[in-house]
């Protein structure tokens, strides 16, 4: 549901109840779209949350935790100017328009007294937030327009303010359903043949189409235009606006809302408020995680294209070293039969193969030079191509295990579920795969830098759950794995799919046997925390954990272990600690 005018109007009738006489005692702005204003009033502490994003625009007091930056914005330092210390004398809207007006009053930061006016325009794109004095001129506003730039007004700092335009009919000055009713055939002639939703959201402003579905949901009467239901809804309407203590919210999806009005006045005078906060906030860290996410696979899934390319490039040049062997012959058969060749170029020549029972292979030849001068460079090729391929060898299994290893930071990103998560993922991706190496040939300037321990790097909190009274610790990504297994005891069990990319599982025993039901459940939960998760049965190794060892210099989650068992499992969660 959209935030309209409807809305509007029911947050800041709850404001006006609970804000009027309120002082401002703090303000800042977590972001270009948002400012937050403190206010104290009636001995409690409140955040009203102003937010101006194309998307996700609304006014609600909030209690959702907001970054204070160090360096406050040129706008935000001129509403601490004028608003700090003054007292809200009214909050009110426009009509019913997403238009809220909050009017101050009192001594501010400078010791003015003249009363100011806070216009928050609710409108999309268009949204904005602008500080009047009490002449209707603009002091400031947070976004600035112009008539030069496809606006219709301006809105720049000494401009005479103008009130928003609409092409739809103002609810509030309609004064019987009569009026009603022929106002909706005034403003669409074919009202009879739409909707009777459409025709509401069309005609009034302030009223979107989830706001008009849902009212005709809430009246139960059918979605089409006529008299009787036209009443109906001047009625319903009518409440909305004189009782407004009885309007709620309820959600209806994760995504989705319904305005409903109840049988009396709701025990929760700020229900609508918080509501919207709890809603968008949601909405915005959903948003935010999204957005993030798909950043952060783009980056990861771009590296791991990089990394097959240079593995493909490198399977090229061990298919050339292939014939090493091949020029290297050519080399010996041309330098052997050296006394009977002539110094005649010639651009190939057949020649006896001793080690083939003297059959015949043709050699190719640059013409260009004499036989034994392609004897040479036959033999320079051959031992160009014998040392690159060792190197190339040594390249090839580099790049298999970051690709390996690569593919495991990948499953962690497929099954991260916070902000927090994407972090850490992307910290262990930087680690590995961003940072420049110091060059080997820079040796003399390199300086020694402390390594970094386990309590110097944020690697969050593992997951920890209770089976059959044992304590069950699972890694979230490559850094949790490790230090949940370097921080197990000997006799901790550690649980890991087999050849399957997935979580550290340990089983903290406190020396005491655990029952072979007791480990399958840690192995399903293993298996469930692995790629391998959307399987029916799934192969899980588990050990001591005195038996699990990480090499040197091996990647973050990379071990090797021995004196293991299997079990096969079914992936199982179960709830977290």
């Amino acid at each position: 549901m959209a935030f309209d005018g409807l809305v509007t109007f029911g947050i800041a009738k709850e404001l006006q109840n609970n804000m009027i006489g309120g002082k401002v005692d703090k303000i800042f702005e977590p972001n270009h779209n948002e400012i937050v204003l403190g206010i104290y009033s009636n001995g409690l502490k409140y955040a009203l949350d102003i937010v101006v994003s194309p998307n996700n625009y609304r006014l609600c007091l909030t209690t959702s935790a907001k970054p204070n930056p160090n360096f406050a914005p040129s706008f935000c330092m001129l509403l601490r100017k004028y608003l700090l210390n003054t007292r809200i004398t009214n909050i009110d809207t426009l009509s019913l328009e997403r238009l809220v007006v909050i009017e101050f009053e009192g001594h501010n930061k400078s010791g003015d007294f003249s009363p100011k006016r806070l216009m928050i325009e609710l409108m999309g794109k268009h949204s904005n937030l602008i500080l009047l004095d009490d002449k209707n001129i603009i002091i400031d506003a947070l976004k600035h327009f112009t008539t030069q730039s496809n606006s219709y007004r301006d809105i720049l700092p000494n401009a005479r303010y103008v009130l928003p335009v609409t092409n739809k009919l103002d609810f509030t000055k309609i004064s019987s359903k009569d009026e009603f009713y022929h106002r909706f055939l005034e403003f669409i002639p074919q009202a009879g043949e739409l909707p009777l939703s459409d025709v509401l959201a069309n005609t009034y402003t302030g009223i979107s189409k989830t706001s008009a579905t849902s009212i005709v949901n809430e009246l139960q009467i059918e979605d089409t235009f006529h008299k009787a239901n036209t009443d109906l809804l001047y009625e319903y309407l009518n409440k909305l606006l004189h009782e407004p203590s009885r309007m709620n919210l309820v959600k209806i999806s994760d995504k989705d809302y319904s305005i409903h009005l109840l049988p009396q006045e709701k025990q929760n005078q700020l229900q609508m408020n918080f509501f919207i906060d709890d809603l968008y906030s949601q909405k915005e860290t959903s948003e935010a995680f999204t957005t993030y996410r798909n950043n952060l696979s783009k980056l990861i899934l771009n590296y791991m294209k990089k990394l097959n390319n240079k593995l493909s490039n490198i399977n090229k040049k061990l298919n050339e070293c292939q014939n090493t062997d091949v020029y290297r012959l050519y080399g010996e058969l041309l330098t052997t039969n050296s006394y009977r060749l002539s110094e005649t170029h010639l651009d190939k020549i057949t020649l006896e193969n001793y080690y083939d029972n003297n059959n015949l292979i043709t050699i190719p030849l640059d013409k260009a030079i004499s036989p034994a001068s392609n004897a040479k460079r036959y033999f320079k090729k051959y031992r160009k191509l014998k040392n690159a391929k060792d190197i190339v060898e040594i390249q090839k299994s580099e790049v298999q295990e970051e690709i390996r290893y690569l593919e495991s930071i990948i499953y962690e990103f497929q099954v991260a579920t916070s902000i927090s998560d994407i972090d850490h993922i992307y910290n262990e991706f930087s680690d590995a795969f961003l940072e420049k190496k110091p060059s080997s040939s820079n040796t003399k300037s390199k300086k020694k830098v402390k390594k970094k321990s386990n309590s110097d790097v944020k690697i969050g909190e593992p997951i920890k759950y209770q089976i059959d009274g044992f304590t069950v610790i699972v890694g979230k990504n490559n850094k949790q794995n490790d230090y949940i297994t370097k921080q197990a005891t000997e006799n901790d069990i550690w649980f890991h799919t087999k050849d399957i990319h997935g979580s550290h599982v340990i089983l903290k025993t406190e020396n005491k046997t655990p029952s072979q039901d007791t480990i399958n459940k840690c192995a399903a939960l293993a298996a469930f925390y692995s790629k391998g998760s959307e399987s029916s049965n799934v192969p899980v190794d588990y050990t001591f954990a005195k038996y699990v060892k990480k090499p040197s210099k091996a990647k973050p989650g990379m071990v090797i272990y021995t004196n293991h068992k299997n079990v096969i499992v079914k992936p199982q969660n179960i709830e977290a600690k």
